[in-house]
């Protein structure tokens, strides 16, 4: 019986939690270094949405750190319910506050959902991704009202090396990845199959 997505969530959020320290921190120094050549190839010029890692998830503001000495801009999510994110500028891990749902993000004043258009790279937020882009989240939601906004965008999930898998639960109003982003690989292409990255 093939697995739904409440128990891909249970299973990857279990692995995570038995991480140990050491791993977790070379994980975050491998994504930084990757994030930070990304940026490097974008240029000064561009804008970049990008998110606070919380809790067990790869990555730390080391790699937002990394982005804001290369890119122009970087934009971190503010989520409030309902509908897509909102957005505002990260200036430093020293002006980041606490925020609902257990996250951190910039102070206010906030930018509205449609200043994600401006991102040549969007890093999303994943528990896995498989080969044809299909991204699983949380399930709250937000990212699935906010992808499509970012039509322009490079759409690269941020997952652990054995979160890369062959294929995933899929639904109708998913938004497929273009790339993924792991410790182990760096950046990896991923088949959509020239699957319509707009939500019908």
């Amino acid at each position: 019986m093939t697995p739904t997505k409440a128990q891909w969530r249970e299973a990857v959020l279990s692995r995570r939690r038995g991480l140990d320290a050491a791993t977790r921190a070379a994980e975050s120094a491998a994504i930084a270094g990757f994030v930070a050549e990304l940026g490097r190839q974008l240029g000064p010029d561009a804008t970049v949405c990008a998110y606070v890692p919380v809790g067990r998830e790869p990555g730390s503001t080391e790699m937002l750190d990394a982005l804001l000495g290369a890119v122009e801009r970087v934009l971190l999510p503010v989520a409030r319910e309902p509908g897509p994110l909102s957005w505002a500028p990260y200036r430093g891990v020293e002006h980041l506050v606490p925020a609902p749902f257990g996250l951190r993000e910039p102070a206010a004043p906030y930018l509205p959902p449609d200043a994600a258009r401006d991102a040549a790279v969007m890093l999303v937020p994943a528990l896995a991704v498989d080969r044809r882009g299909v991204r699983l989240g949380r399930g709250a939601g937000f990212y699935d009202r906010t992808l499509a906004l970012a039509a322009g965008a490079r759409l690269v999930a941020v997952v652990r090396d054995d979160e890369v898998v062959d294929e995933l639960p899929e639904d109708p109003h998913d938004v497929r990845m273009h790339e993924a982003l792991t410790p182990g690989g760096g950046l990896r292409t991923l088949d959509t199959g020239g699957h319509r990255n707009v939500p019908e």
